[in-house]
């Protein structure tokens, strides 16, 4: 049916007439409309219009006359935005301005001016460099591969050559011998230019970093990159922060998060390159309701052109308090692309992300990491002593590998290591296996260098610890009161997907999602060692009332099956009331 028509229940409402795709009979298609559900449709129990009208499943419960009311949730894509992105004509003046700043542009295959060494003098050398204008990407379109290691063989080789001035061959002869195929070059201002890359200078911060002198001719753009100072500022100690988690963390479930306690929130996670293409479907990660008065967007890329652009992106485009980026992301096909925890990897990666990306943006910055990639080999140490200076304001660090998964607790001695060697200023967040407040008790008030704590899958199993670590006390939650938080994640469901056909299943889909973290929870009163521990599996067992015994079932047939008719949910008047 179409949209207009289904809206007004006038066939003279849609503006295309005739020649509209979708069909004008409202008789046909409530002819073979299923009946609605039971209950009440949620935009009328708000008192506001619905905005599906006659394709609602709720329809027959509509009034005639509703006051109009704005949608409470904000960062949505422009069309005219989209189009833009689409056609890749969406300027980014100020990451392109830090990008020739940085020096990102230029690439050196050192191996191959290694290997031209034994080659014949009839041999041509290869291309050295890869030319592109501010507009287009930088290392993620070059042909070579982009990939910065740290190898000590390299940086011992050049530290022999002490203060002297590094030539080509001198570089090429360091290499050889670590056999790194590529260094991504940072200087301190550079432009484009075809010829072949210029001797280098002798001021070598380290082995990594190869500056480069540029002709006189190529213009050097700078940037003005604002101060931490002039950034806002959040105070993140000991603030309640719901963590961004992929596809359960979505805008109902956090919006039921803020009604039970929770401080902090941050969107789920968003690729660089579906943002930056404008796909609907990526940019509806970054929806924020009215609610969330601390939000933040989480992004996740692999080269620091396509971060720094996107974080121009929706710096311009949302409205949101912070901007974090995922670097401990284990999921293999975030992985296989060089990003999320592949960065670890990749510490100089790191490095440009982070500068290019505060450059672009006075929101504050902040990071995601595990401990490493490999297990036993930990890097998350070397790198909050630096990243304040880099430009992130806070670093969030989950005490789990990559390797490790969610396997074995997690490592929070390391993550008070890490703390204790941050900067004063910089905010160190803990992240892992958050799942009652004397937990975060032992965490938070146990160290003074632990701003706070990250609780992430603590959150889906049992929502309500944001009230139990505000109200310091382990809440035995009856089954009545777990089925009323289930009802107002389904409430806030159908406002947020819709409360047509789509918009239910749509709901139906993430609320079952979610069961299967719920279902893991163990009620208090049926405990012997109190508090529960994240990663107890009990064996089946009854609960103090059938609805509690179902809710504790990991079997989706006993979730969304019909109930019997002697079955019966007893209520207290106290309940019954709300």
């Amino acid at each position: 049916l179409c949209v207009a028509v289904a809206k007004s229940g006038n066939v003279d409402a849609c503006k295309f007439g005739a020649s509209c795709r979708f069909t004008h009979d409202i008789d046909a298609y409530l002819a073979q409309k299923p009946a609605d559900l039971e209950g009440t449709c949620p935009f009328t129990v708000l008192g506001q219009p619905c905005p599906y009208g006659l394709t609602c499943r709720f329809s027959g419960t509509h009034k005639d006359n509703h006051a109009p009311s704005e949608s409470h949730e904000i960062n949505t894509l422009s069309k005219d935005v989209q189009k833009l992105l689409w056609k890749t004509k969406y300027k980014f003046p100020r990451a392109s301005e830090q990008i020739k700043h940085l020096g990102l542009k230029e690439v050196i295959k050192i191996k191959a001016s290694a290997l031209a060494e034994d080659r014949s003098a009839d041999h041509d050398n290869p291309d050295v460099s890869c030319e592109l204008n501010g507009d287009e990407k930088t290392e993620s379109s070059c042909n070579t591969a982009v990939n910065v290691e740290h190898d000590s063989s390299l940086c011992e080789e050049m530290d022999k050559l002490g203060g002297e001035p590094l030539d080509g061959d001198s570089v090429a002869r360091a290499a050889k011998k670590s056999k790194i195929e590529v260094v991504e070059i940072n200087k301190g201002g550079a432009g484009t230019h075809d010829t072949k890359t210029e001797p280098e200078d002798p001021n070598l911060v380290n082995g990594l970093e190869v500056p480069l002198n540029i002709p006189s001719s190529c213009r050097v753009d700078l940037v003005e990159t604002p101060h931490l100072r002039e950034r806002k500022i959040i105070d993140f100690r000991e603030k309640l922060y719901l963590a961004p988690l992929t596809t359960v963390g979505n805008l109902p479930f956090r919006r039921l998060c803020k009604t039970l306690g929770a401080d902090i929130t941050c969107g789920e996670m968003a690729m660089c390159t579906n943002l930056m293409q404008g796909q609907a479907s990526e940019w509806a990660l970054l929806r924020r309701h009215s609610s969330e008065d601390l939000f933040g967007v989480q992004i996740c890329g692999a080269f620091p052109d396509t971060v720094a652009r996107t974080i121009e992106l929706v710096d311009n485009e949302c409205s949101f308090d912070f901007v974090d980026i995922n670097m401990g992301c284990p999921i293999d096909l975030v992985v296989n692309k060089g990003a999320g925890s592949s960065l670890l990897n990749k510490p100089m990666r790191i490095k440009s992300i982070v500068q290019a990306s505060s450059a672009v943006t006075k929101r504050p910055l902040t990071v995601k990491v595990r401990t490493a990639f490999f297990e036993g080999r930990n890097r998350a140490d070397s790198l909050v002593s630096d990243i304040y200076d880099w430009g992130a304001s806070a670093i969030t660090i989950h005490g789990r590998s990559r390797q490790q998964r969610y396997s074995k607790n997690a490592d929070w001695d390391y993550i008070n290591q890490c703390a204790q060697k941050a900067p004063d200023d910089l905010h160190v967040i803990g992240n892992g296996d958050i799942f009652s407040f004397t937990d975060w008790n032992r965490h938070v008030s146990g160290s003074s260098k632990i701003s706070t704590c990250m609780i992430a899958r603590g959150a889906l199993v049992k929502p309500w610890i944001f009230t139990e670590i505000k109200e310091q006390r382990d809440w035995d939650i009856t089954s009545g009161e777990r089925l009323n938080i289930l009802k107002e994640f389904t409430r806030f469901g159908l406002e947020h997907w819709g409360s047509d056909t789509k918009g239910v299943e749509t709901t139906r889909h993430f609320l079952l999602e979610w069961l299967g973290y719920t279902c893991r929870y163990i009620p208090v009163g049926l405990l012997d060692v109190v508090p529960q521990q994240l990663n107890w599996r009990p064996p089946s067992y009854c609960g103090r009332d059938d609805l509690e015994t179902l809710m504790a079932s990991d079997s989706a047939a006993d979730w969304v099956s019909q109930l019997p008719s002697s079955f019966s949910i007893q209520l207290s008047d106290e309940l019954l009331a709300t």
